[in-house]
């Protein structure tokens, strides 16, 4: 298929911790032979080399921010046939042509963040306790948050990187299982190239 994709360059997959973004990036990776380039796992990496936890965001210098967020920009528009997974992919991507957003959710039917859905992903990902899982995602969530608030919106306290309007579309993990999510975002990439 990753020959039928015209007019797409690259692909963003974003969502908050536990949605299942790192999930569908691999397996959209693995379906169209394209590189995946994991946010989480770059950033994971940096905060074991500071010396901080993976949910201690204030303690990682701004500047690994800034430099990490500037590296996307340019790999989305000087290359091709990547899938960049992080939090703020879609929002790099904004202005940049021939990049398709997706931003992953784990929502109800009325639009509520299912965060006990992405703890207990998370539980089962890193096998960690629940107590630990509901610390990291609410503590990540806020501080990340609070971050690229001061970041990259100047200090917008509506501001959010979820915001569907940064992106082309949007995959609720909470009704669909990974092999539906992947099927949808194929059809959905398929029609974007007609």
């Amino acid at each position: 298929m990753g020959q039928d994709l015209r007019r797409i360059r690259n692909i963003t997959i974003s969502g908050r911790i536990g949605s299942g973004a790192t999930t569908l990036a691999t397996k959209l990776a693995e379906n169209l032979s394209w590189n995946v380039l994991d946010g989480g796992k770059i950033m994971r990496r940096i905060q074991d080399e500071i010396g901080a936890g993976v949910e201690e965001t204030e303690k990682r210098p701004d500047h690994y921010d800034l430099e990490y967020e500037e590296r996307i920009k340019k790999i989305l528009r000087e290359e091709n046939g990547h899938i960049i997974q992080s939090h703020l992919a879609g929002y790099d991507a904004q202005g940049i042509p021939d990049v398709f957003k997706i931003l992953v959710v784990t929502e109800d039917g009325e639009g509520n963040d299912k965060t006990d859905i992405r703890i207990d992903r998370l539980v089962n990902r890193d096998g960690t306790s629940i107590e630990q899982a509901k610390y990291e995602i609410k503590e990540r969530d806020k501080q990340n948050l609070e971050k690229f608030r001061r970041l990259y919106a100047n200090n917008d306290k509506n501001w959010v990187y979820w915001d569907r309007k940064y992106y082309d579309l949007v995959i609720n993990t909470y009704n669909l299982n990974q092999e539906d999510a992947l099927q949808k975002t194929l059809q959905e990439l398929q029609k974007a190239t007609e």
